[in-house]
């Protein structure tokens, strides 16, 4: 599902499953800082329709209705978690490959990371990922690829052990999730898909060996 943020409107794509069977979780927004609360699309419930005026139906009932049900209590307060928001590394750090929150990018023990090409002039190319962060883009990136429509360097792909994060690095054509330009950093999970120029590309996760 894709979340926006209710004071910057910065979008971000966020896994049902995280909710936890919960019906509400509270994040923290990476590009503002706002903490706002995200609401499970499993617990929406349809809210009753109003009673047509005129309708003899409910003009005079046969009974007196039902007790409405007690209140849901409110779910206890929590603080997001770091899986729950992403922080962008500030503009002059970003070469330096640090990650927000002062964590350092690290490779998950027993996983295999791959990027397939699925689509475009490299469609077929599988690139193994032996390194917690990777550059895409023409020449000079760790995966190059023969798109004229991708930048030199379009953009990056960060692996924080089992978060796998895309960001674009300010490209001309930038670099799209769901047929939409992602504006800061968003979490890929497997088999996710990306597109940057005429390339789409999928992170494949499977255990080691």
């Amino acid at each position: 599902m894709i979340i926006e943020c209710t004071n910057c409107r910065a979008r971000y794509q966020y896994d049902e499953e995280r909710f936890e069977r919960k019906p509400s979780k509270k994040i923290k927004c990476a590009k503002c800082g706002t903490v706002f609360e995200i609401h499970n699309p499993a617990f929406a419930a349809e809210k009753p329709s109003a009673p047509v005026a005129g309708d003899k139906t409910f003009s005079k009932p046969a009974a007196p209705p039902p007790a409405p049900p007690p209140p849901r209590p409110p779910p206890p307060k929590e603080e997001p978690s770091l899986l729950d928001s992403f922080e962008p590394a500030p503009e002059e750090r970003r070469p330096t490959g640090k990650v927000g929150g002062g964590a350092a990018p690290a490779l998950p023990a027993g996983k295999r990371l791959s990027l397939a090409v699925i689509n475009g002039p490299d469609a077929g190319t599988v690139y193994r990922i032996e390194r917690p962060r990777v550059t895409i883009g023409r020449a000079g990136a760790d995966l190059p690829l023969n798109d004229t429509e991708i930048s030199r360097v379009h953009a990056v792909v960060e692996i924080r052990d089992l978060t796998y994060v895309l960001e674009d690095m300010k490209s001309t054509n930038g670099t799209l999730v769901n047929d939409e330009k992602i504006v800061g950093p968003v979490e890929l999970l497997n088999q996710g898909e990306f597109q940057i120029g005429g390339t789409t590309i999928m992170l494949i996760v499977t255990e080691e060996g």
